[in-house]
């Protein structure tokens, strides 16, 4: 590597760093402005915010990554071109795509290291953000979906007609054992709780038939304890679960909605898919900034700023665009998640086309 590639990567990252914090305090500030009136009336003191912005602070930055290297990108390379010195490179016989190699040095840097956080260590931050907010933001959640099915083993199906989540009961539950289409037990009663002391749960006013060929045994009782592949965790709310999931719960989880037969298992494959989709996103935005910006123009950085910021807005709107299109349409969402690096990719390279070399 080259001194010119280590001042390029120098100046790359610092001002990155630089970008994330002057964007930060300013998302926190608006944040705390917001959320202020939830923590009086909790009276929570500063010593009790703090872990949540202790979470909430990583969270934001790595959310951010791609569009604040991007600006990072066209602030460095303007810069670089209002001062002459890509001219002076390129006319002492260097390549512009030898000039483009250290800032792709830099954005793989922080790529990487945006996929370990965003897959490893931010996700265990999530679970405090997450729960703060839903202690002290949110309404208190109540689990309203009725008549559910699960799977919770290859033949055994439950159902509940509805829960109470507050009280951790379940009405009108039946579980049932399929082999080859063919019923061979229904366990069915009145009411089902959650015992917390055994972590087991208590089955009310049950009634068991049992089919072996033509012949049925049936047996009924007052209660029963059984442990079922099943938890009260299973009918909290879900709003942003996928976020405090590591890589690895994350396809574990996917494994077991599968199995479940769930309907929104759809989410966190989303989920997976975006936090492979993030670091090639930074990539491809710091290629567009180099092209955008290393042209030296009469009205200076100024303009190639702003444009800087109008293509990262842009994309922010592809974004949101493609997640909605993943999450409420029949499209794969692979392709739907990738929308955005797809169409800046293909802006990008008409760009680079046309950037004189």
């Amino acid at each position: 590597m080259k001194l010119l590639d280590k001042y390029i990567i120098k100046k790359l990252l610092s001002t990155f760093i630089f970008v994330v914090l002057i964007i930060l305090a300013i998302v926190v500030v608006i944040d705390y402005t917001e959320k202020n009136d939830d923590f009086m009336e909790h009276n929570l003191k500063l010593i009790d915010i703090l872990p949540y912005y202790g979470a909430f602070i990583p969270w934001i930055a790595n959310l951010i990554t791609p569009i604040t290297i991007f600006i990072a990108t066209v602030f460095v390379t303007s810069r670089l071109a209002g001062h002459t010195e890509i001219i002076a490179m390129l006319a002492g016989g260097m390549s512009f795509r030898r000039f483009m190699r250290p800032y792709f040095i830099g954005a793989s840097i922080i790529a990487v290291a945006s996929f370990f956080l965003n897959s490893f260590i931010i996700p265990e931050a999530n679970k405090t953000r997450i729960a703060f907010e839903a202690a002290y933001i949110q309404k208190p959640f109540y689990y309203s979906d009725r008549d559910i099915h699960i799977k919770i083993a290859p033949e055994t199906y439950a159902y509940m007609e509805s829960y109470n989540n507050q009280r951790d009961v379940g009405y009108r539950f039946t579980l049932e054992k399929i082999t080859n289409q063919e019923l061979k037990a229904k366990l069915s009663a009145r009411r089902i709780e959650w015992d917390s002391a055994k972590a087991s749960w208590t089955i009310k006013d049950w009634e068991l038939r049992e089919i072996e060929g033509f012949k049925e045994f049936v047996s009924s009782g007052k209660e029963m304890d059984t442990v079922l592949n099943i938890s009260p965790d299973d009918f909290e709310s879900d709003k942003g679960l996928q976020e405090t999931l590591t890589m690895t719960e994350l396809n574990s989880y996917i494994g077991l909605l599968k199995e479940r037969g769930a309907d929104n298992v759809k989410v966190y494959l989303i989920e997976r898919y975006i936090r492979y989709m993030s670091p090639f996103a930074a990539i491809i935005l710091v290629f567009i900034g180099v092209v955008v910006s290393s042209r030296k123009t009469r009205g200076g950085t100024g303009f190639q700023i702003a444009l800087g910021f109008v293509i990262a807005f842009v994309f922010i709107i592809f974004f949101i665009m493609s997640k909605a299109i993943a999450e409420n349409s029949t499209m794969n969402p692979i392709l739907a998640v990738w929308i955005p690096n797809i169409v800046f990719s293909c802006i990008g390279l008409i760009l680079y086309k046309f950037t004189p070399r």
